[in-house]
Parts: structure tokens; sequence; C-alpha cells
């Protein structure tokens, strides 16, 4: 191409739009369709417990069952024996239940090509002794590996820091976000926040990002999923937006257009799913709406519009629906991280209509 040839397609990207990479200000997507319906009361618990606090839910290998991860009926684990983690079947069956005494604060899950259930373990308790950590379990509940120390905060090679998410890369490569504090009021530059990069066998390889918005830089890296390519998507939460990176931590594009973010689902299409939990909020103002917005992986439209559901109780403003995964008839899920307020929608089924 020549020099002019060059020049006149600068210019003519100049007047006529701008990549979702290059954009600024978004305005709030809010009116798109809905073809989606709810389902309440979809899983059936055993009798005397309830779903608690939720922030992530993944898909089976088999593509039709699902695995959640909640926090013991409440919003932690300390103190309880109940098994956190469970399978559950698309008639709302759990089929497996496990993980009890192990977990404290359960936060991110993620389902690898061998089925092998990988969980985040967000807090640690004070007594240094839980929490922290990253946890490998084979599909009938045993512990394969971990990552981190128990209860150890840090910001080494071998320490987290509040991890939030795991991701597994095709090659087995282990992919963790780390820092869920990079989104509060005293977040500093010393604050984790942060992609740690092992081996399929737990090896340290690198890390990058740091807390801050310039793009690579971050502020509570939420969610964690990888698209047909193999690009990274991280839900930079604090920052309203998803940064795209590539597997060795090169920063690709970043997108507003999906609000802020609190978990991403990319599915086998590369649709990709995108939860907004804190819209509506003092932490993120400007008329977005919290729900679930869907589009495509590849060029960052967005096409469709849940939105969550009509809160009653005191507290509603302060959250919604954290995670999502979609199944493979295209039915959608969304956990809440609110437990103990209604006896319904901690686990959200929308189906097509």
């Amino acid at each position: 191409m020549s020099f002019s040839a060059r020049m006149r397609l600068v210019a003519l990207i100049a007047l006529f739009g701008v990549t979702a990479q290059t954009q600024g200000t978004v305005p709030p997507v809010n009116d798109l369709p809905n073809p989606y319906r709810l389902v309440d009361e979809w899983v059936k618990m055993p009798e005397g417990r309830q779903f608690g606090a939720s922030a992530s839910i993944q898909v089976d290998r088999d593509g039709k069952s699902i695995w959640a991860v909640e926090r013991c009926g409440a919003n932690s684990c300390a103190g309880s024996n109940l098994p956190p983690i469970m399978k559950i079947d698309p008639s709302g069956k759990i089929l497996k239940n496990f993980g009890a005494g192990l977990l404290l604060f359960p936060h991110g899950i993620f389902v690898d090509k061998d089925g092998n259930v990988w969980v985040a373990d967000q807090q640690g308790n004070k007594e240094g002794t839980k929490g922290q950590q990253v946890f490998k379990f084979s599909p009938d509940g045993k512990v394969l590996m971990t990552l981190g120390k128990a209860g150890v905060a840090g910001k080494g090679p071998d320490t987290f820091d509040q991890p939030c998410d795991i991701a597994i890369a095709p090659n087995g490569d282990i992919f963790v976000a780390d820092g869920h504090g990079g989104q509060t009021a005293d977040a500093t530059p010393e604050t984790n926040s942060r992609i740690v990069k092992f081996s399929k066998d737990g090896k340290f390889i690198k890390t990058w990002g740091k807390w801050g918005s310039a793009p690579g830089e971050l502020k509570t890296p939420h969610s964690l999923f990888f698209d047909s390519r193999g690009r990274l998507f991280v839900a930079d939460r604090g920052n309203n937006r998803i940064q795209i990176f590539d597997q060795e931590g090169t920063f690709l594009e970043e997108w507003k257009q999906f609000s802020r973010p609190s978990s991403i689902y990319i599915d086998a299409n590369d649709t990709i799913y995108v939860s907004d939990s804190e819209s509506s909020t003092a932490s993120h103002p400007g008329g977005w709406r919290r729900g679930i917005r869907i589009g495509n992986a590849k060029d960052g439209k967005v096409t469709l519009f849940i939105p969550d559901r009509v809160w009653t109780y005191p507290t509603a403003p302060a959250g919604g629906m954290e995670g999502v995964a979609a199944d493979a008839e295209g039915n959608v899920y969304g956990t809440n991280v609110w437990p103990n307020a209604i006896p319904i929608g901690q686990l959200n089924r929308y189906v097509k209509r």
C-alpha cells in the first residue's frame, strides 16, 4: 500500500468511527432485546439448606450440567462443615457436593478440559491457617494441587492477596487473577492487582499487571476467560472495562461497552456473556443497569441484555448477579452474592422464551 493510500485509510477510520479498543466514554447499553425468561427456584437444595452467596459458576464438559461454588448457605464458610462445591444437572438435582472444611471464602471456579474443578479461595482467616489459595479438585472432589500458602497474603511467586479467579489455557498453563482489593477506597499502588501465570504442574512462570488505570494496569481483576483464539479476557472491574491480553501478558484491547464486569464466560462459538453486578450504584453511576450483556468476543459487539431481577430488600442497590455461564443449549445462569435476602434468586436460570 502506498503512503498516500495509507493516509486515506487513516482519514477514513478517523471519520467513520473508532474501535472498541480506543473508545473513551461509552453510553449505557441497556435497551437491547432480552429473549430470555427467568426460571425461579430451579436448584433442588437439601432440606434445611439454602444456596449461599456465589460469585462464580461454570459449565461441565457435558455441556449441560452446572458447577457452582457457594459460601455454605451464607457469605462465608468460616465455622461451617457444609460442602460448598456442587455439580447440578439440568433439572436442578445436585449430583455432587464436596469441599467441606477446605474453603473459607470461595470466589472463582473453573472447569478444565479434563473435568477438573479449580476454585479460588479469596480471603484468609485471622489465624493465618486458611484461605488465600487456589485449589485443583478432581471431578470427584480429590485435591490434586494447591497454589499459594494457606492464610498467607503476599506479592511473591508463591503467595496471593485475595485471588479472584482462575483460567486454564488449552496447553494446561494456569492463570490466576490476584487482587480483589484493587477497587477499594484504600487501595494503593502496592495493592495486588495482577495476573499470575504458572505451568500446568504449578511452577511459577511470570506475573504482569499492577494497580492503576492505564492499559495493562488493573483495579481488581475479578474474572478470567479464554476465547477460541487463546486471548485472555480479564474483567477489570474497578476500571469498568474488559482488558484483553495474549498469554504472555501483552495488552491487546480494552472494551468498555460491557459496563462494569464482574464475570466473563465465552462459549465455543465465541459468544461472550458478561455480568454486571454493581452498576446503578456509587461505584459505577452514569445510567448503566445491572444484568448480563451478551455479544461477540471477536468484535466486541453487544447484542442482548438480560436485566437483573428487581430486588426489593433494603440492600438491593449494593449488588446483583456476579457469576455467569451458558450451557450448550444456550440457557444462561447467573449467581447472586447476597445470601439470605429472599428465598429465591441465588442461582438464576434463564431459558429462551
